[in-house]
């Protein structure tokens, strides 16, 4: 049983690393400033269906804050 909940405990954190690994490297390539090396793991290692979504999020993300600074600097 025990075995079991250590097992489950590890799965939860190398799902959060790997999210955590797809978002630096989503972020990277956005800027693009993405090493060689990275790439080549990310083409190797991740999943395409990850890397869709956060490019997504991150592209609305890049919307949303551009609208706020034009509202915010434009006046009414």
């Amino acid at each position: 049983m025990s075995l079991s909940i250590i097992a489950f405990i590890k799965g939860i954190f190398a799902i959060q690393s790997s999210l955590k690994d797809t978002f630096k490297s989503v972020a990277a390539a956005f800027f693009g400033v993405q090493s060689e090396s990275s790439r080549k793991r990310d083409f190797s290692q991740g999943k395409l269906s990850h890397f869709i979504i956060v490019g997504v999020i991150s592209v609305l993300i890049f919307i949303a804050s551009l609208i706020a600074v034009v509202s915010l600097v434009m006046p009414n």
